[in-house]
């Protein structure tokens, strides 16, 4: 019904803006992606997804088409609804959540506060088929980089590293480099240990 309003910039919380669109304020829900995405400028145009329900009518922004794709892929999940949906791109990138479905990483989905073990399952075997035909997704590679990933992690534990700080150096090489091979990872994150 709106596909999107753009307008000034009235007010910018982490969860929330109010976008000032020809006199009227439109108060949008935001992911913390969409938040760290919005530039401080005076005008802004955001992507929305209206949910309507029987007590209220209530607008999603979104800062790409790409974000509110995958809002509205997770939605479509029993058991997700639209906070929930919203929690995990707070929490993840549309794209890390596009590549852990594909790649069946429960744990990755299941590291989204308020999602559990079977929701995790099910929103992979719900959106898995979905995602790969849409986004055209080479689901060899992904699984691939996800091994060398955990190969390379567990190697700098075995090392005396400290997990947290190694997963979020592996996963930037990863993002960088998905073809990376597992030396090369443990090469570049002991660069930046």
């Amino acid at each position: 019904m709106i596909t999107h309003i753009q307008g000034k910039l009235i007010e910018k919380n982490p969860t929330n803006v109010v976008i000032d669109c020809n006199g009227i304020g439109y108060f949008l829900n935001i992911s913390l992606h969409t938040f760290s995405q919005i530039p401080d400028k005076e005008y802004l145009k955001l992507f929305t997804h209206l949910q309507v329900k029987e007590d209220s009518h209530t607008l999603f922004g979104f800062a790409s088409l790409a974000e509110r794709e995958i809002f509205r892929l997770l939605v479509s999940v029993s058991g997700i609804g639209a906070s929930t949906a919203r929690t995990m791109l707070s929490s993840l990138t549309p794209k890390q959540i596009r590549e852990g479905i594909v790649a069946d990483d429960v744990v990755l989905i299941q590291s989204v506060k308020g999602i559990g073990l079977k929701t995790a399952q099910r929103v992979i075997i719900e959106l898995k088929d979905k995602i790969i035909k849409v986004y055209d997704i080479d689901e060899a590679s992904l699984v691939q980089s996800n091994t060398n990933k955990d190969e390379a992690l567990s190697a700098l534990e075995v090392l005396g590293f400290a997990k947290k700080q190694s997963e979020r150096i592996i996963d930037k090489l990863v993002s960088n480099q998905p073809e990376a091979s597992v030396e090369s990872l443990i090469k570049e994150a002991l660069k930046n240990l």
